[in-house]
């Protein structure tokens, strides 16, 4: 094995010396022989590139280690290993995956890469390069247009983005070496884009593995809870469905039908989620796993052998009705096809059941890349090229502002579809929730911006009407009809948003240079030199960002002189150059003049105790409040986000707005801890759900008020149909106080549940 060394330029490893050499080359040649059993290979030139990669990559990886400790060559091996075997990618991506850092972390060039494997592999190689360095700028509004550029190679070659989910994913599979901090941010990141992302692509497996992983960082208490309550209820849940599939099997089998019967139980985060949802305990979910008939039949008769498959089930099980979901005639954006239905087992619990082929059942599993295993059917990728398009339009408008684009992009990743005709009977999919104005941008940028209204299944609705599966649509337009500010609100997808902020944009353009001239005469009226340096303080003291938008309501009498003269008496006992140069961050002085950031003032304030912030009622020169969005208390996994001229921000780690944060703004996290905080009350709601009976508020008040000594700010109850719910806002020192609470009342007469909003 050679050892050759090559300059760094990524920390992402150390350097330390090889404990023993022996031991680490028979580690990685273990990987590289279980890489080369999941490669489908077609020659031995396949083989020969795979082999030329990896021994490239293992000389310019030489000496470099992860924070694990294991060799750094380990990494882009098991990327490989997930890109052949988990997603199904060939030869060609293998390649990528095994050389896709040598291009950041080795002295080694694109021009070196694509002279020794040609220029497709260099272009993937550049995509992944490009896309490794968007979640370190602390810019987030550059890291949301970095992010924005690399999804244009979706729609050019989807593996750049396989592969980097394949890269992802191992990063997630091995985070436990990393800080506290760096866990929370990659695992934010992970659940606010990657696993949408891989959901969107089809690769079901993956995106539950990272949600999984995800909530395992980020909620460790919880994510070990319920996998602990999974075990020990194993042996009982294959119990059930052995019982449950055998007459199935048996009516498959006298049927002649070749069939595979997998209980698969769902992933922890989707658990989580339901029991949130739902606000249920674990014993209380009852569609923890689900029974997936696989069955093996030709092309041709896939649908109607499914629905035989059904017949047979409901033959012994009975359906529930608004449980059915046909995938197979119309299949979901991201090619998944699938029968879904719901049956009432004889023990009186609910089962959720999928039928479909093993066609079906890879490309369910592998997503996009086991489509290319079946391109001779051109309607197998109709439906996901349409999205790729769709995405490709949106990403180059030119004016689409990054953040804006990257929160409507994560928003349709997730979305349910829902399925509609044209007048003439073409089918339509649409996410879940869209509007008249969604569906008409969706059909043409020119209908979508002269829409007035439609005609849903022949009855007038507004642009704001909501549409169902199975509507038949016919948008009406009218050539003086142009988009409205509220358009904004009536649409959901990102590409009527984005073409809605476009044309308002134009108009505004439009208004741009009367703006200019009206805001010179308001200068001249008041007799004041017309200063650029003072334009721009009174449009930062207005908190206008934009320029345009600035000029914009100056034309439209928005902003007129009275509030020019507002800010100039305001201000005129300031030095004009504090003004203009007044920065976003915290102001404090250093003996030299220099403005102090929040940044430095908060390394300073941690300069003895690096590791963590603790939370105290006299933060020194930091203030820091608690984030309105999850009102986190003492006990709760917190952490810090600083904030430009407002100090820390604390939020629960589960916090969906911390999540959202901290993938964007993955610099600014600062680790926090609570300090003792007995003096201090902080606010939290409770939820309480019980049976309507007489003195039930005053025993709620008394345990509250008398027995915990807990300060009540509301509390609201409210009966119908002999039961009771309530809501309670009230003043707590800690979690300990707060459990201590839930648990009292849990035991009250009448009460049968009570959880934390």
């Amino acid at each position: 094995m050679m050892k050759i060394r090559y300059l760094c330029k990524s920390s992402s490893w150390n350097i330390m010396p090889v404990p023993d050499p022996l031991l680490e080359e028979q580690l990685v040649l273990r990987r590289y022989r279980s890489l080369l059993r999941v490669v489908r290979m077609k020659d031995k030139n396949d083989r020969r590139i795979i082999r030329k990669a990896f021994q490239l990559a293992l000389d310019a990886h030489n000496g470099m280690y992860r924070k694990s400790g294991e060799p750094y060559i380990i990494h882009p091996v098991e990327v490989a290993i997930i890109c052949a075997g988990e997603i199904g990618l060939g030869p060609t991506s293998v390649v990528c995956a095994l050389l896709h850092d040598v291009v950041e972390d080795t002295e080694i060039t694109l021009q070196d890469i694509e002279l020794q494997f040609g220029p497709k592999i260099a272009k993937i190689i550049d995509g992944l390069t490009k896309i490794s360095g968007i979640f370190e700028n602390p810019n987030a509004s550059q890291q949301a247009e970095n992010f924005k550029r690399i999804l244009l190679t979706l729609s050019d070659d989807v593996r750049v983005i396989l592969i980097k989910l394949a890269d992802r994913l191992h990063n997630m599979r091995t985070l436990d070496s990393m800080p506290v901090e760096k866990q929370l941010k990659i695992a934010s990141e992970t659940t606010y884009l990657f696993a949408p992302l891989a959901h969107r692509l089809g690769l079901y497996t993956i995106k539950s593995e990272l949600e999984d992983l995800a909530l395992k960082y980020r909620e460790p208490d919880i994510y070990h809870t319920l996998a602990r309550k999974l075990a020990e209820s194993e042996a009982e849940r294959k119990k059930f469905i052995a019982n449950f599939i055998a007459p199935i099997k048996k009516d498959l089998k006298s049927a002649g039908i070749e069939h595979t019967i997998i209980g698969r139980t769902k992933s922890i985060h989707s658990i989580y989620t339901k029991m949130k949802k739902k606000s249920v305990p674990f014993e209380e979910v009852f569609d923890i796993f689900a029974i997936r008939i696989i069955i093996d039949t030709e092309f041709e008769k896939e649908k109607v052998d499914c629905w035989r498959v059904y017949t047979l089930v409901t033959r012994h099980y009975k359906p529930k009705q608004d449980r059915l979901r046909d995938w197979l005639f119309i299949p979901k954006a991201n090619g998944y096809e699938s029968l879904h239905t719901t049956v009432m087992s004889h023990e009186g619990r609910w089962v959720e059941i999928q039928i479909r082929t093993t066609r079906m059942d890879e490309i369910a599993e592998k997503g996009y890349a086991a489509h290319w295993k079946y391109k001779g059917d051109d309607n197998q990728e109709q439906g996901l090229n349409e999205w790729l398009n769709k995405i490709r339009e949106l990403l180059l408008s030119p004016d689409q502002n990054a953040l804006d684009f990257l929160d409507d992009f994560k928003l349709n990743l997730f979305s349910d579809e829902i399925y509609l005709f044209t007048p003439k009977g073409d089918v339509r999919t649409m996410p879940y929730n869209s509007s008249v104005l969604d569906f008409a941008y969706n059909i043409h940028t020119h209908i979508g911006d002269h829409a007035i209204g439609a005609k849903v299944n022949y009855k007038l609705v507004p642009l704001s009407y909501k549409l169902r599966s199975g509507d038949q649509v016919e948008i009406i337009t009218s050539k003086v009809q142009k988009p409205h500010e509220e358009w904004l609100g009536y649409a959901t997808t990102a590409r009527a948003k984005g073409r809605i902020k476009d044309a308002l944009r134009e108009e505004r353009r439009k208004n741009v240079d009367n703006g200019k001239e009206l805001l010179k005469e308001m200068f001249g009226e008041l007799k004041i030199p017309h200063d650029p340096g003072v334009e721009k303080a009174f449009m930062e003291d207005l908190q206008i960002k934009s320029p345009v938008d600035f000029y914009y309501q100056i034309a439209v009498k928005e902003i007129t002189i009275k509030d020019l003269r507002e800010f100039i008496e305001k201000t005129s006992k300031r030095p004009w150059f504090r003004i203009i140069m007044q920065p976003f961050t915290r102001a404090g002085r250093t003996g030299k003049g220099e403005t102090k950031t929040l940044r430095k003032v908060i390394q300073e304030q941690l300069r003895e105790k690096p590791e963590e912030l603790l939370l105290t009622g006299n933060m020194g020169e930091i203030s820091y409040s608690l984030g309105g969005c999850c009102n986190p208390i003492p006990g709760d996994d917190v952490i810090g986000l600083t904030t430009a001229g407002k100090g820390i921000t604390i939020h629960r780690t589960s916090c969906p707005e911390a999540i959202r944060l901290m993938s964007t703004f993955g610099k600014s996290i600062v680790k926090t801890k609570w300090a003792s905080q007995e003096s201090i009350a902080f606010l939290t709601g409770i939820k309480i759900h019980g049976v309507d009976q007489l003195g039930l508020v005053n025993a709620i008040t008394k345990v509250i008020s008398e027995e915990l000594n807990i300060n009540i700010r509301s509390l609201n109850i409210n009966t119908y149909d002999g039961l009771s719910e309530g809501t309670a806002m009230l003043y707590v020192s800690d979690t300990r106080h707060l459990n201590d609470l839930i648990e009292k009342l849990s035991k009250l007469k009448g009460v049968e549940k009570v959880y934390r909003i």
